[in-house]
């Protein structure tokens, strides 16, 4: 395995990866899926401490997560995939992420963009891009832009040349775009319309920076992203904007993934702090106990902790069936229901993400936050990744949606 670690985040761009020399495996049920996601994450969960402490690329890690056919589960049936089911797909997002939740996040772009494809590209165009996902493409991302005053304000633009178009824009929180084959990119036509170019990694052009410095999450292989006259051929490119022109689930499948990725957090935190007041902590002096685990306080906050977790593990499952509702029949009501339980899930997975992730050190005391055991990474992991939309904002959603009938807005954020 070859180890790579951050470069000087003022250096020079990465070179793009080589396509896999072997198809993907295909996975033909949903029960294979959870069995192959519990075999990855077992393998990952052995170096997720060394990869975050020491900002090592997890490529060998995202080759076997790739090519064991996960990335291609909501793919429709119609086209070769095995067209999953949302509960399914968030608890194989969730189950990677309690191993190591970068590489939880790395796909949530890519399946979000599969699931646009499905919704706003006509059959040829369909046909074309899922074949390049079941055969194990990777899409990253280049969506967000650092400077603008709101995260729906782009400046990147593409031009109509013809059988392709040119991209010129600069982008950063390009999550998985460092070892991706394609890049999806936001950028406007003439109209202001936003659209999915999909450009080669390699494409002459596009530079990836691998220059992302944030405290937690410190291996989803960002960065800035550079386009400069990038070519893509209109094959690849796809009208996103539909996707909130009228209602659909694109904007649900977007937000529902993160949420799956900080119960895993949260899970993983209620895991090591259970292992470390079995095995490490000492009972306090006042306590007259043997063992840390005997203390009653403590048994009571991490039954709390879990009770919370399987309460958000829940509405996270109702919140899948109503996108996969919303998928199969949209309208006005089944998007907006689908928006309204993702919104209460995003709240409760990044509550007891925090929670947890903080508890975790008060239970298990100060040994706890040596570096050796490196156990801050799962309250860096929960606060960087939970800042990606705020819950404030999702009670007001649920609010005006219960109380004024008023449903969400359309966009992937929402």
């Amino acid at each position: 395995m070859t180890l790579h670690t951050r470069p000087d985040p003022k250096g020079a761009p990465v070179p793009p990866v080589a396509r896999p020399k072997e198809k993907a495996h295909v996975i033909k049920t949903e029960a294979e899926a959870i069995d192959i996601a519990r075999r990855l994450a077992a393998d990952f969960a052995k170096g997720a401490s060394e990869r975050d402490r020491n900002r090592v690329w997890p490529q060998a890690e995202l080759d076997a997560f790739s090519q064991s056919g996960l990335w291609a589960i909501n793919v429709p049936r119609e086209f070769g995939g095995l067209d999953a089911s949302w509960v399914t797909i968030n608890r194989v997002i969730a189950i990677i992420s309690e191993a190591d939740p970068s590489l939880g996040q790395v796909p949530q772009n890519h399946l979000g963009v599969v699931s646009a494809i499905r919704t706003v590209s006509d059959k040829a165009q369909q046909e074309l891009l899922f074949s390049e996902v079941l055969s194990g493409t990777r899409f990253g991302n280049a969506f967000s832009e650092f400077g603008s005053k709101r995260a729906v304000d782009f400046e990147t633009k593409f031009e109509d040349r013809g059988d392709h178009v040119l991209v010129n824009g600069r982008k950063f929180y390009a999550s998985g775009a460092l070892l991706a084959h394609l890049v999806p990119i936001v950028a406007l036509d003439a109209e202001g319309r936003a659209w999915y170019a999909i450009a080669d990694r390699g494409a002459e052009g596009l530079s990836v920076i691998d220059d992302w410095s944030s405290f937690g999450q410190r291996t989803t292989l960002s960065g800035t992203v550079t386009l400069t006259n990038v070519k893509v051929p209109k094959t690849h490119l796809v009208p996103g904007w539909k996707g909130y022109a009228e209602p659909t689930a694109d904007g649900a499948i977007f937000q529902i993934i993160q949420a799956a990725v900080d119960l895993g957090i949260a899970r993983a935190a209620i895991r090591d702090t259970v292992d470390f007041v079995r095995h490490r902590s000492r009972a306090w002096v006042d306590s007259g106990l043997e063992h840390a685990s005997q203390d009653p306080y403590t048994i009571q906050a991490v039954g709390d902790l879990v009770l919370r977790a399987n309460a958000a593990e829940a509405v996270l499952d109702q919140a899948g069936l109503a996108v996969d509702a919303a998928v199969s029949a949209p309208s006005a009501d089944s998007v907006a229901r689908a928006q309204i339980k993702t919104a209460e899930a995003k709240v409760l997975t990044t509550e007891i993400a925090i929670q947890a992730t903080n508890k975790l050190f008060e239970l298990a005391g100060t040994r706890s936050t040596l570096a050796e055991h490196n156990l801050d990474r799962h309250w860096r992991n929960a606060r960087t990744h939970t800042l990606h939309d705020p819950v404030r904002w999702k009670y007001a959603i649920l609010g005006n949606y219960y109380l004024n009938g008023v449903n969400p807005p359309l966009h992937a954020w929402s």
